[in-house]
């Protein structure tokens, strides 16, 4: 979180959000608590603030991987078609159209993108295809 609690969210195989107090690994169940935390950063591709993600035809392992940008305004993801959307965050609302995308040529799948520290560019990584 933004402030002085670590507070640790993760994404389980079966698509739950968990969130955790570091380091005592106290699992937080309290929604209303959970509701006022205040990230400062966000990778989940799970939540309500993300619903607009998916598209209307995507299955649930679709989409890899998502950043929040630093000023917290922009969200960038990463799809099993190669492609690396941009989108006004949060993005609340379903099948939201991007702002902007790119279809990435050397490969097929995103795997993780993320905003550099510079706050003015943006990495996309996907794994190497030795064809």
């Amino acid at each position: 979180s933004k402030f002085s609690v670590v507070i640790s969210k993760v994404s389980t195989g079966s698509y739950k959000r968990q969130v955790y107090e570091v380091p005592s690994g106290k699992q937080l169940v309290d929604q209303a608590v959970i509701d006022r935390i205040t990230w400062a950063t966000w990778t989940s591709v799970l939540g309500d603030e993300v619903i607009g993600i998916w598209s209307r035809h995507a299955e649930k392992a679709d989409v890899n991987c998502a950043c929040v940008s630093h000023s917290g305004i922009n969200l960038v993801t990463g799809d099993d078609f190669g492609m690396v959307k941009l989108f006004d965050f949060p993005c609340p609302e379903k099948f939201v159209r991007t702002c902007f995308c790119i279809v990435t040529t050397k490969s097929t799948v995103a795997i993780m993108v993320l905003y550099c520290f510079s706050r003015r560019h943006m990495m996309e990584i996907s794994p190497t295809l030795n064809l």
